[in-house]
This record gives C-alpha cells, sequence and structure tokens, in this order.
C-alpha cells in the first residue's frame, strides 16, 4: 500500500525557478499590499502556506506589524533559506518563523493562526483534503483562508472540486474575491 502524502515534491514548483514566482511583471499582476490588506490585522499571525521565495511572506510580515506574526511555510528548504534572506535584508526577520513542512504534512499547531494564504499551490498537492483540514485546525476560530489558484492552469470544474474538498475539511466558503488571472475564494 502507498503512503497517503499530503505533499509530493515531484509536483511542486522547483526551488531554482523561484525568479518567476517574483518578478516586475508579477509585482504589477499580483499587488500582495491589495491582495491582503482587507485580511491581514496588526498583531495576528498569519500562514503563508507554499510560501517559496517570499513573494507575500515580507508584505504579510508588513500588515501583522511587530507585535504579529508570520508562518511561511514550504516543503522546499532552499525556498525558505531565500525567503530568510530576503526577510533579513527588510529587516522583518523577527516577525516571521520558517517552517520545512514534509510530504507528510505541514507540522502547523492547532489554534496557531488568524488568517492563512495559500496562493497558486493548492493543486500542486495530491492530498488536497488533508491539506485543508490541517489548514482548518491551524486556523483560530473566526480564521480566515485565502484560496487562490493559477487560472492558466486550474480549470474552474477543478477549483469548485476543490471547493467541495475544503467543504469536507469544515472550511466553508465565505466570498470570491477578484485577483487577476487566478480562481480565489475566503474560506471560514
Amino acid at each position: 500500500m502507498q503512503e497517503n502524502k499530503t505533499v509530493s515534491r515531484d509536483r511542486v514548483c522547483p526551488w531554482w525557478f523561484s525568479g518567476v514566482l517574483d518578478n516586475p511583471l508579477r509585482r504589477w499582476l499580483h499587488k500582495p499590499q491589495a491582495i491582503l490588506e482587507p485580511y491581514v490585522r496588526l498583531g495576528q499571525t498569519a500562514l503563508d502556506i507554499g510560501c517559496g521565495p517570499g513573494y507575500f511572506t515580507l508584505p504579510l510580515a508588513g500588515l501583522v506589524g511587530e507585535q504579529g506574526l508570520v508562518i511561511a511555510v514550504d516543503l522546499q528548504q532552499q525556498m525558505l533559506e531565500q525567503a530568510r534572506r530576503r526577510a533579513e535584508q527588510a529587516g522583518l526577520l523577527p516577525r516571521i518563523r520558517f517552517q520545512q513542512a514534509s510530504p507528510g504534512g505541514l507540522g502547523l499547531e492547532p489554534g496557531c493562526a488568524d488568517f492563512a494564504l495559500a496562493f497558486w499551490m493548492v493543486h500542486e498537492v495530491p492530498d488536497k483534503l488533508g491539506l485543508l483540514r490541517q489548514v482548518r485546525d491551524a486556523l483560530r476560530p473566526g480564521g480566515r483562508l485565502l484560496l487562490v489558484e493559477p487560472l492558466l492552469e486550474v480549470q474552474r470544474g477543478d477549483f469548485e472540486h476543490t471547493l467541495e474538498i475544503a467543504s469536507g475539511a469544515g472550511l466553508q466558503v465565505l466570498s470570491r474575491p477578484q485577483v487577476r488571472f487566478s480562481l480565489a475564494a475566503l474560506l471560514a
């Protein structure tokens, strides 16, 4: 019997491709402040699941402020190292905890976060139900998950299926925010 893994290394964006995740076109396309500001407050704890080189991690750290915390989670140590370097250069390192996920899970403490972001990464996960249950468990009461998938890679029907899986994990759709070239849902 094959082990049911939450995350599979062969489906994730490789670390050496990280330059594509943070470039001038993307900064025009996906303005992190505009996307995140409606959901994140000073003093909160935010999760950046599949943080990559920290494209959203650093803006999250700005939004939670000095009293807040960002937990940046990625499967690849190289991505976490890139994000750590960028955070140090930006003077945001004290606000960010870097955590390497394992193929079996995220390793998050129950009730550790007020907000979670899963941006363009859930489609890479074979066990979406397992992942979404872990995110649900990590959220405090009233916590929210912003789930965003790439429109060019994920069909609307597949996204709707992911939202059905999220419902099975105990997460309910609150709204459908508009994010360029993406399919998005805010869940609680």
